[in-house]
């Protein structure tokens, strides 16, 4: 491990911004406070040209390098918390009900504080950095709204680069996958409206629960007899509701879940066909149902270029050991996504201490990871941005 010695020198203080900004999560659109810190720290630090209140609350800061014009990169950061509740037991935990720092999106805004700092003081680079404080990843569409407000128009990227923790790798490995890492998603509602009617007298009713769980099971029916087996797809039924009274058949009853695949031409049979299940099964039952589709992630595809230039940066930082390139797409999903269909770019997980997944209650991000991070974005923009390059 050979992390920046400049940046490790920050290492407390990386670590009191993180455990503040852990303390006090922020939900999508709501990071006043995150990005008035983030703001804050920029200045601070004597980056050059700072950019406040983009999609509501994003943040985009400017280094130029004191080598010369060159090219111009982007380095992003998701700032926003979830809406759960916190149980990991930490002297820092949430001080807010409902709120969670769940999947280290604290810990990614001060990676990228972190190497913001080391630029803005040594420079060592030709062209400038473009650094991305994004808001509302967790399915919020902030980086389509900081896309749509012109973004890139504004502060234009030859090239970007992303990163995640992972609680799925050990400390210091970095992983990467070329070409499509993450799934592209699905979000979607569907309404039953039946006839409600005295639960003892069932032939009155068109019962929306029947209804309900015929379709569940013919939703199910699409990945395995509609899809190509070759195409991986996860369509998941996440809620189930209707009904609030023992003895009563209810009207509605409401089933929501995602889609989750890496084809875009795949994800749009998908729609089709869940479409066509719910036309026939309404006609079949005598009962109206209407399903929403949201599109909330595009597919996250990694350029291959700039996939091998974030893996030679890492093999600087954590050793030729610890990086890998042939991992498996995951099925999650990313906003990131969205600047990578704009601008080339590259994704990568960094592994860290604790065995809790994102999204559970007791998840910890390890502090070691800091570093890391930093370093492994510092590297990668004086690399890629030397003189000749």
């Amino acid at each position: 491990m050979t992390t920046i010695a400049r940046i490790e020198e920050y290492g407390d203080e990386l670590r009191a911004i993180r455990h503040d900004l852990h303390a006090h999560p922020e939900i999508g659109f709501e990071e006043q406070r995150t990005s008035s810190i983030v703001a804050g720290l920029l200045k601070e630090y004597g980056v050059d040209e700072i950019h406040t209140g983009i999609a509501t609350t994003g943040v985009v800061g400017l280094i130029h390098g004191r080598l010369g014009q060159g090219k111009r990169i982007g380095l992003r950061a998701d700032m926003d918390a979830l809406p759960m509740e916190e149980e990991s037991g930490l002297s820092f935990s949430s001080q807010t009900p409902g709120r969670f720092h769940g999947c280290g999106h604290d810990g990614h805004t001060t990676m990228l504080l972190g190497t913001a700092r080391y630029l803005a003081e040594t420079r060592n680079f030709a062209g400038t950095v473009v650094l991305i404080f994004q808001p509302a990843e967790e399915g919020l569409g902030g980086a389509r709204r900081m896309i749509a407000e012109g973004l890139f128009e504004r502060f234009p990227c030859d090239e970007i680069y992303g990163l995640h923790n992972s609680p799925l790798h050990g400390p210091g490995e970095v992983a990467l996958c070329p070409g499509p890492a993450m799934a592209g998603a699905d979000f979607f509602d569907i309404t039953v409206t039946g006839r409600g009617s005295h639960g003892a007298m069932p032939h009155y009713s068109r019962d929306p629960v029947i209804v309900s769980g015929a379709l569940i099971q013919a939703l199910q029916s699409i990945v395995s007899r509609n899809i190509n087996p070759h195409d991986p797809v996860v369509l998941s039924i996440t809620q189930v509701h209707s009904g609030s009274a023992y003895n009563v058949i209810p009207q509605t009853a409401t089933l929501a879940g995602t889609v989750r695949t890496f084809s875009d031409s795949v994800r749009e049979q998908t729609r089709e066909r869940m479409r066509t299940l719910v036309a026939g099964m309404a006609a079949s039952y005598e009962v109206d149902i209407n399903i929403e589709i949201r599109d909330v992630f595009s597919v996250l595809n990694n350029a291959p270029m700039q996939t091998e230039l974030l893996a030679d940066a890492a093999r600087e930082i954590v050793g030729e050991a610890n990086v890998s390139t042939d991992n498996k797409p995951l099925m999650g999903s990313e906003d990131f996504a969205d600047m990578l269909k704009v601008v080339p770019g590259a994704y990568c997980w960094v592994g860290h201490s604790g065995n809790m997944p994102v999204h559970n209650p007791a998840f910890v991000l390890g502090d070691d990871i800091l570093p890391i991070g930093a370093s492994l974005f510092s590297r990668l923009i004086e690399k890629r941005l030397s003189p000749g390059a």
